[in-house]
């Protein structure tokens, strides 16, 4: 896609792709970016670093931002779910994701993205190796919910779950003889 985006749904499908690309680069501070504000209490100053680590899981007004990694209990609050992806780039050496089946619905101030998130991951390397570690692939199938802001589409919560899918072997076993 070139040029600017027009509809909601090409804003929402720019964003979607910067939260993807962020990861891959391992850039904390876009990811961040990226991630639905809790709503500021009237009259006080915009939140530091600090306050971010430190936000509860709960922001009252029922638009706390969730999480939900491949086999994690759910992540609420944006500390909580900032915290989780530094932890993730820092033990990643390099991940790239290769999304397939990508749907996109918007309605008023939300919108709805379903993928397939086709990913490529390597952790540190092994001791006393340079190297990457071993690539390991995962299929895993993700929703992302959006909301729009002043400042553009933002992610208000993500869930992914890994797809377990039988191999060839297993189907076979399960056939009567």
């Amino acid at each position: 896609m070139t040029g600017t985006a027009r509809t909601d749904v090409e804003q929402v499908e720019l964003a979607n792709t910067a939260f993807y690309e962020a990861l891959e680069r391992g850039d904390f501070d876009k990811v961040s970016e990226l991630w639905l504000d809790s709503p500021p209490d009237p009259g006080s100053e915009p939140p530091s670093a600090d306050d971010i680590a430190d936000e509860s899981a709960d922001d009252g007004d029922g638009d706390a931002v969730s999480c939900v990694h491949p086999g994690w209990p759910v992540l609420t609050g944006r500390g909580e779910v900032l915290r989780s992806y530094a932890l993730i780039m820092a033990n990643t050496e390099y991940i790239q994701f290769f999304l397939t089946d990508l749907r996109v619905g918007v309605f008023g101030d939300t919108a709805l993205v379903t993928c397939t998130e086709n990913i490529l991951s390597g952790g540190p390397p092994p001791a006393g190796g340079g190297e990457l570690g071993p690539l390991v692939g995962q299929l895993v199938v993700a929703t992302n919910v959006f909301r729009r802001t002043p400042d553009g589409w933002k992610l208000w919560s993500h869930h992914a779950s890994p797809v377990l899918a039988e191999t060839d072997d297993e189907e076979s076993d399960e056939t009567p003889s």
